[in-house]
């Protein structure tokens, strides 16, 4: 079956002139640095939504050991969460060619027979197998997600969470046992295809169409036009119309003059099933609690404390931001001091108006609820909230996910989660 040209466990099934130990190693090495900043920005994003503090924004129940390095989530510098998860976002689009012809490159050895020639050839193999898997599995249910399009089955939170570490431990392994030869093999002259991985080379090429130096540039190029297509999303203005691949891109939409709403959302006051007798001056109330009793307060209750600014963006998790937006409304630190915590202000447990949906409630710490910047929002851009915007009132927090600036907030309960 090894020596039958029809079969793909045959060398001689694999034509392309391109395939060799320099191209596949080039691609390699890229993918080793991209991939590991995509682990350590997924962790740091995981953190971001601070998951050992309240079991709902824990949305990987049972994490054990996985959440060894769990850190309080600071709120400085406030564009933190904006800069991690554009990065990890955007850099694993931009990667997908790369790792495309990765993949291409070393086709031949999921087939090679016999499946394990030595103890290392064997752990290789497995390696191998749970790496192809695993990356596979991670990048398309990255994409989906920052696609909203929620097709797999289950939620994305675990489902990417586990599957990053499965992933990545065999990538570890991986790198371990080819990283050398890698290495060696980019050192080598373009044209010399001895030594380890020169069984990707075939055994009768076809002729040549280009080059190994043009099929690197055709996918670099690749990997060029999906990060110009992509990275706008984390930006305004002309840039955001460039992200065509992203649902946040082609330009903000469009709001009422003087409405200050001008900037992206996720879901809209209708999508979060938000209805209008509920918002209604005369209807809605919110209720703060803590360690010195409940009091409940009007809109107009809240226009009557005072009110302080702060320029901050959102940020989301699918990689989309905005710029810096100008909020105004009441420090979460001075409702907290109004139901006993002036001088300690404690975590904080938010929920919102919406009924349904992940993050209708989320757990803020206590060193968010003490930054001076972290609001209780009235007014954006020097105008009301609009409905879609949070209206009558939304949380807003430094360096917090988006999904952590709660909107149509109607009870705050102060005290250690």
């Amino acid at each position: 079956m090894r020596d039958d040209p029809r079969l793909p466990s045959s060398p001689g099934f694999w034509r392309s002139p391109l395939r060799g130990p320099w191209f596949t190693s080039v691609l390699g090495l890229v993918l080793l640095v991209g991939i590991t900043v995509l682990f350590v920005t997924g962790l740091v994003s995981y953190a971001a939504y601070n998951p050992d503090l309240s079991p709902v924004n824990d949305q990987t129940p049972g994490k054990g050991i996985l959440g060894f390095y769990l850190f309080d989530w600071p709120t400085h510098p406030h564009w933190l969460y904006r800069l991690t998860q554009g990065v990890h976002v955007t850099l694993g689009i931009t990667l997908v060619p790369i790792l495309l012809a990765k993949l291409w490159s070393v086709v031949p050895k999921l087939f090679e027979l016999p499946p394990a020639r030595s103890f290392t050839h064997a752990l290789e193999r497995i390696s191998l197998l749970l790496l192809v898997g695993g990356v596979l599995f991670e990048f398309v249910t990255g994409i989906l997600n920052v696609q909203l399009d929620y097709v797999f089955p289950g939620s994305f939170y675990p489902l990417h969470f586990y599957g990053a570490w499965v992933f990545f431990a065999a990538f570890v392994v991986h790198v371990a046992l080819r990283a050398p030869a890698a290495v060696r093999n980019v050192r080598a002259r373009r044209g010399e295809q001895v030594g380890e991985g020169a069984e990707l080379v075939s055994p009768r090429p076809d002729p040549p169409t280009f080059s190994r130096r043009g099929a690197l540039g055709f996918v670099g190029g690749g990997a060029l036009l999906l990060l110009l297509t992509t990275v706008g999303q984390s930006f305004d203005g002309l840039l955001r119309r460039t992200a065509l691949l992203a649902p946040h891109g082609g330009g903000d939409p469009e709001s009422p003059p003087g409405s200050g709403g001008g900037f992206q959302i996720n879901k809209t006051a209708a999508y979060a099933g938000i209805r209008t007798g509920e918002t209604r001056t005369d209807a809605w109330r919110l209720v703060v609690t803590g360690r010195g009793g409940t009091v409940r307060l009007t809109r107009a209750d809240l226009l009557r404390l005072p009110l302080h600014d702060a320029a901050l963006p959102i940020a989301c998790v699918e990689g989309w931001s905005t710029s810096d937006q100008r909020w105004r409304g009441v420090r979460l630190r001075d409702l907290a001091a109004l139901v006993g915590h002036a001088d300690d202000p404690p975590d904080v447990f938010v929920e919102s108006l919406q009924r349904h949906g992940a993050f209708r409630h989320a757990a803020l710490r206590a060193n968010q609820v003490a930054d001076p910047r972290s609001l209780l929002a009235l007014y954006v851009n020097g105008a009301e909230l609009s409905p879609d915007h949070g209206y009558p009132a939304r949380v807003i927090v430094p360096a917090a996910p988006g999904v952590l600036n709660t909107k149509w907030v109607a009870r705050l309960t102060f005290g250690d989660l």
